[in-house]
């Protein structure tokens, strides 16, 4: 083939990783480099929907462009974050452009309707569980944690490898303040979901609630941080309390104030919070989206 040791590694991992999933699977091939910002705003949406499409015989691939230049290379990737969709080896569509939840679907179901894919047949046993899981997630932004907890666990038993229902049965567990509980359901949780995005948003709220103190405990470092506001451990501790005690707002404003103040204190501990509160939230929340507006306003002015 005229190719050096290298790039045959690299052919031999792009077939082990994607070409012969593609054989019977409709596989979701991301480009993608840790320094796009594009990417891993799309990333979440890209792992969901492959999530919630498994059943249906979608796979998600990445390929790091930095990591395997000579891939990218045969793909003609010009610009990042390139989205296709493969199947029997080679490219069926170009999902570039389907940046939302909505739109990938869309495609998607197109796609399906057409190709011999494996595991659609699976369909008609799987059970329909959208419609609970929905209403589970309606019932926990109402603050009814206990009965959200309940509509979950229903599901799970009908659908124990949805990452959905267990992301979601995590989440109202810690929001119930049951984190004993929840962690117990997060290390039983079937391997193939474990990095899935619903999972890793309910993971990251169970780390955020470790953090939880009693109302006298938070008064105490609430006055603590405003006493010291140059005080950077005095308002890290605080902002974290906060947060877990549901004071999403504020927990923000003193890790922005903090960004603000000195990015680099601590290694960037100030941001990094608060992107993990961005997770364990959910990206498309309202709360994350205007949020990372101010964010973005502080870093880049």
């Amino acid at each position: 083939m005229g190719l050096n040791l290298d790039e045959q590694k690299a052919v031999d991992r792009f077939r082990t990783e994607v070409v012969e999933p593609s054989m019977t699977k409709l596989v979701i091939l991301d480009f993608w480099a840790e320094w796009c910002g594009p990417c891993k705003a799309l990333t979440p949406v890209l792992e969901k929907v492959a999530a919630d499409y498994a059943d249906k015989g979608v796979v998600l691939a990445k390929i790091n462009v930095d990591e395997e230049q000579f891939i990218a290379a045969q793909f003609q990737v010009r610009s990042i974050p390139t989205v296709y969709a493969m199947f029997q080896g080679q490219p069926v569509a170009d999902l570039t452009n389907a940046r939302s939840e909505s739109q990938l679907k869309q495609t998607l179901d197109q796609l399906l309707a057409q190709l011999p894919i494996d595991g659609a047949a699976g369909d008609a046993v799987a059970p329909d569980v959208g419609q609970f899981i929905a209403m589970g997630e309606e019932v926990l932004a109402a603050g009814e944690a206990e009965r959200a907890a309940g509509i979950f666990r229903q599901v799970v038993e009908m659908a124990p490898h949805d990452a959905a229902a267990q992301g979601g049965l995590i989440r109202a567990l810690v929001a119930g303040g049951q984190a004993d509980e929840a962690r117990a359901v997060a290390g039983a949780l079937p391997p193939e979901i474990a990095e899935s995005a619903p999972v890793r948003q309910a993971l990251a709220a169970l780390e955020l609630a470790a953090e939880r103190v009693d109302d006298s405990e938070l008064q105490v470092l609430r006055a603590a941080a405003a006493e010291a506001p140059a005080d950077m451990d005095r308002q890290f501790a605080f902002a974290q309390a906060a947060f877990a005690a549901g004071e999403r707002d504020e927990a923000a404003e003193v890790l922005l104030r903090m960004i603000a103040s000195d990015r680099e204190w601590n290694e960037g501990a100030a941001r990094a919070r608060l992107l993990q509160m961005f997770e364990s939230v959910g990206l498309e929340d309202p709360w994350t989206v205007a949020t990372r507006r101010c964010l973005s306003r502080v870093l880049f002015g």
